[in-house]
């Protein structure tokens, strides 16, 4: 079944035409913002039916009713007493196939007697910060894609605000899911569980530190020469990798400054640049199940894949992922066999931008074809379907997000990845059964935290 896609010419009034020329947003888009769109250029009304309700961003942080007291705890829930309004199983789910993914309904195929969505009531309550705003209005009047799709302008780009709130071509809107208003520090050890298909845990764990300099929050600066993020992961579980560290740093262009990554290799205790780290190399812990590039459904150079906006539509998909990230919740009961269970994730309708990639002729990839589905309000990725060679789904993935109170923005935390020929999963970034959750925003990460120097610190 086809994706049932929002007419772009009904009274919604979407901020996205097909088959618009590459240009910069107009003096009368600019003016929406703020208007009858958000300030990230979502739509502000709900939908007819009403299941969509208006926005209203009412919050910026913790909502009042909630006790928050600091970074590195874990979410707290702002909706915690709602019930689910409705359950999709394999007996309705063709009712519903219009607002599901082809990954989705494949999910039900494949575990006709376990997998379910549990829908809650739609929120559209948090929103993000003036500067966020401001930032974000002055990209869409002067930000430009360069280098046939590899690079951002870095001389008309702004920090802290999104680059294309109207995107007009693939390449735009994948830039703003390459560097969506994040983190601009981030620490936290997580589990990683690949669920093999009779149920069995092989463990892994990630002591994760990353920094997104151009998201100091409330500054708005031209991006300049500054990197666009910097990563170090140090190996933790299983034990055979233990203290295997990975670090790197990403630009604003891959053509003229492409991703720099080392390793440190804890047998020789040396560390080596890793050329050419990215793409469809496994993911360092996944057991092969997840490439690089799809971790957080995309990162990394779009070069070997011509992007495509197919439109918006109504879609479930997982959000305001607070109770799955709770200490109550235990892995035990949460990694259930073929997907987690399902008593744990919550799903809203929403609206979401559709992007496709097709692998470009002359370049290799595991994966033909890609879906994303990319949040409107908040500009997020939250899901990904992705083809094989012969162009048949083979992994499915979804990202759940919740909004963290400490940094006015959005955090990607547990993620699920589906082998639908293998029948195993990966449930990445788990938080549960973990002291901490993540340590957002402090003052405690710089620069000189990544790199080769500090991998071959970290080692010591």
């Amino acid at each position: 079944m086809k994706l049932k896609l929002i007419s772009l010419a009904t009274a919604l009034s979407l901020p996205f035409c097909a088959g618009s020329a590459l240009a910069k947003a107009t003096p009368e888009e600019i003016a929406r913002l703020g208007n009858d769109l958000t300030c990230v250029g979502a739509l502000k009304a709900g939908n007819a039916e009403g299941t969509i309700p208006e926005w209203s961003g009412k919050w910026l942080g913790a909502p009042p009713h909630i006790q928050f007291s600091g970074t590195g705890k874990h979410p707290i829930d702002p909706y915690a007493d709602e019930k689910p309004i409705l359950e999709i199983t394999a007996a309705n789910v063709a009712e519903h196939a219009d607002k599901l993914s082809e990954g989705q309904r494949a999910m039900f195929a494949k575990y006709p007697d376990t997998f379910r969505i549990l829908v809650y009531p739609t929120h559209r309550d948090f929103r993000y910060p003036d500067s966020v705003c401001e930032a974000t209005k002055r990209n869409a009047a002067e930000a430009e894609i360069v280098d046939n799709g590899m690079g951002v302008d870095i001389a008309h780009a702004y920090t802290n605000g999104f680059l294309f709130p109207f995107p007009k071509t693939g390449e735009e809107l994948l830039w703003t899911v390459i560097i969506p208003y994040r983190a601009h520090t981030e620490e936290l050890v997580s589990d990683n569980a690949y669920v093999i298909a009779n149920g069995n845990i092989n463990w892994g764990r990630v002591k994760s530190r990353n920094m997104a300099p151009s998201h100091k929050p409330d500054t708005i600066e031209p991006v300049g020469e500054r990197a666009a993020s910097y990563y170090l992961n140090e190996t933790l579980l299983p034990e055979r990798d233990r203290g295997e560290i990975n670090t790197g740093v990403e630009y604003y262009n891959y053509k003229l400054k492409p991703r720099q990554s080392w390793r440190y290799d804890p047998g020789t205790r040396r560390v080596r640049q890793s050329p050419g780290y990215g793409f469809d190399m496994a993911f360092p812990g996944s057991g092969g199940s997840i490439t690089v590039d799809e971790v957080r459904v995309w990162n990394g150079s779009p070069e070997r894949y011509e992007w495509n906006i197919v439109g918006q539509k109504e879609m479930y998909i997982p959000f305001h992922a607070y109770r799955l990230h709770s200490p109550d919740v235990k892995y035990a009961d949460l990694l259930t066999k073929g997907h987690a269970n399902p008593e744990y994730l919550r799903y809203e309708l929403r609206r979401v931008w559709v992007l496709e990639g097709k692998l470009k002729e002359g370049f290799r990839h595991l994966y033909s074809r890609r879906m994303m589905f990319v949040d409107a309000d908040t500009l997020f990725a939250v899901a990904g379907d992705n083809y094989d060679s012969r162009g048949e789904l083979w992994r499915t993935s979804l990202v759940n997000h919740f909004y963290a109170y400490e940094m006015n923005t959005w955090q990607a935390g547990a993620a699920f990845y589906h082998d639908l020929n293998a029948a195993t999963y990966l449930g990445f970034n788990l938080v549960n059964e973990q002291p901490n959750g993540y340590n957002l925003n402090t003052d405690k990460i710089s620069e000189r935290d990544f790199g080769p120097e500090a991998a071959r610190r970290a080692g010591q």
